[in-house]
């Protein structure tokens, strides 16, 4: 139990219904709902993000200063890419139904989707999932600060980003040119990425300990 929750109060929540809690939404077949504290106040220190994606869209690339996420898939299939920011490698895991991927607290990552009706729910180890996004990144930095520290040419850095929205969430955006070309699942996870995939039913070692918790 929470020590702030008074369980003796009408007020007391026990159930919600995510679908009526919308955090971004693209379109009807891209869209992301929201639970956390906020939406139910029983909650501890757990929240999730109930995620639809169609073939290609992207979660955009983003961390989350607060919290682990540990993305399970329910419906069609995604690839899950981290930073590792101790080996800075990019790391991707593709994910089908039943299958998760863990990605640690603060660690920069996006998803994208394989097929169509790809459904994800993202699950954190916090009342609220906090988020800092690389679109907001890329907008509110100042460009001459990018410029000057990276040696760029200011006017073509501010050219090159100026499609770029804020809080986009879900890309690529509903009237982006080059989301016409049908760009390929594949072209998306460069060949520098090691994509890894699951195996089904992958036999788990018996760890003798727990057999007292599990039978």
């Amino acid at each position: 139990m929470v020590s702030y929750m008074d369980y003796t109060s009408p007020s007391t929540q026990y159930t919600f219904d995510v679908n009526k809690s919308p955090l971004f939404k693209k379109d009807n077949k891209n869209y992301i709902n929201i639970l956390g504290v906020r939406q139910l106040n029983t909650l501890e220190n757990v929240s999730l993000l109930d995620i639809f994606l169609s073939a290609n869209n992207v979660v955009e690339p983003h961390y989350h200063q607060n919290a682990a996420e540990l993305v399970y898939c329910i419906s069609g299939a995604a690839t899950v890419s981290m930073l590792n920011p101790f080996t800075k490698q990019i790391l991707s895991y593709s994910i089908t139904p039943g299958q998760v991927a863990n990605v640690p607290r603060g660690w920069w990552h996006y998803e994208v989707a394989e097929v169509d009706n790809t459904h994800l729910l993202a699950i954190f180890d916090a009342p609220t999932p906090e988020v800092i996004l690389g679109s907001d990144i890329l907008t509110f930095t100042p460009a001459n600060i990018m410029s000057h520290t990276y040696c760029l040419d200011e006017n073509q850095w501010k050219q090159a980003i100026a499609p770029v929205q804020p809080t986009t969430y879900i890309g690529p955006y509903k009237n982006c040119d080059r989301a016409k070309e049908n760009i390929p699942h594949q072209y998306l996870n460069q060949q520098y990425q090691q994509r890894q995939y699951i195996q089904p039913h992958q036999q788990l070692p018996y760890i003798p300990q727990y057999q007292q918790y599990w039978g």
